[in-house]
């Protein structure tokens, strides 16, 4: 049994002492989300409560553990190892990305511009699973596969595939080195690493320190290198008129245009997203 320490602290109380210790790592209105977060996962009681000032007779000492992490720096998603995405909740650990709003947008326009059923799909560097499971969720009857290099990534996103009630077909493949293992697809997504070196010191360190640079960053010289390769070899995998859609860095827009043309892709278009930033591009097979 967890352990728990017996309390008679009003909720109010006790929700000032845990967002004044995290205002040093964390502004405002975060650190108050946090809060909230953290009393629903562990008190089960919510924001309402708060403000009603409900007594707490009992508070599990796990929650103060998870107070001290949030100290540190490590994002709550980790620490009770699920993360909201796409109006589910995805188990997360630090061998996968967090997943991020913007690829909420990414799946939102995979959606909304391919309505018709039996669609065969592709996501490459799948992480936690939560673009092809959500694809498979909210499309009609598609076929759904999802490839990536990590071992433990993989088995975190079949985890997710199982608990959602998903079917998707999982492939280990190092994307820069092997062939994309199947063909005549309709649709291929990535949001593979995009993140300079250079961008480094623009990102907080509860990112840096605790999520997988695999997952995240390309070198200076040459950050498109996994746009590059999935997009060459998406040429032989998509069916004449496929769907390629990627998640870019904001600042690369025009670059991705140009390789994308270079390589006889059609219909490119740059996407923004709800920040009005350059975040997805789409593009048709010849």
């Amino acid at each position: 049994m967890p352990k728990a320490i017996k309390t008679m602290e009003a909720a109010r109380q006790l929700y000032n002492s845990f967002h004044s210790k995290i205002l040093s790592i964390y502004p405002d209105p975060e650190a108050q989300q946090l809060v909230f977060w953290l009393f629903e996962h562990f008190l089960g009681i919510s924001r309402a409560d708060i403000i009603r000032n409900k007594e707490i007779s009992e508070v599990p000492e796990a929650l103060f553990l998870a107070l001290k992490d949030l100290e540190s720096g490590k994002p709550i998603q980790y620490i009770l190892g699920l993360a909201p995405f796409y109006g589910r909740e995805f188990k997360v650990s630090p061998e996968v990305l967090i997943p991020r709003n913007e690829t909420e947008e990414l799946v939102y326009l995979i959606i909304r511009e391919n309505q018709q059923p039996n669609l065969k799909i592709l996501d490459i560097g799948t992480g936690s699973g939560c673009i092809p499971i959500s694809l498979y969720l909210e499309m009609r009857q598609p076929e759904i596969h999802a490839l990536d290099i990590s071992t433990e990534a993989l088995d975190i996103a079949k985890t997710n595939a199982s608990q959602l009630q998903a079917k998707i077909n999982f492939h280990k493949t190092d994307i820069l080195k092997e062939e994309i293992p199947l063909g005549e697809l309709d649709i291929l997504v990535s949001n593979p690493p995009y993140v300079r070196m250079l961008e480094k010191a623009l990102m907080r360190s509860n990112v840096l320190d605790h999520e997988p640079d695999l997952a995240l960053f390309v070198t200076d010289d040459d950050p498109l290198i996994f746009y590059r390769a999935i997009a060459q070899k998406g040429l032989k995998s998509l069916k004449p008129g496929g769907r390629l859609y990627f998640e870019i860095n904001e600042a690369l827009g025009k670059e991705m245009i140009d390789l994308l043309k270079n390589l006889g892709y059609r219909n490119i278009s740059l996407h923004k997203d709800l920040m009005d930033k350059d975040r997805m591009i789409s593009a048709s097979r010849a």
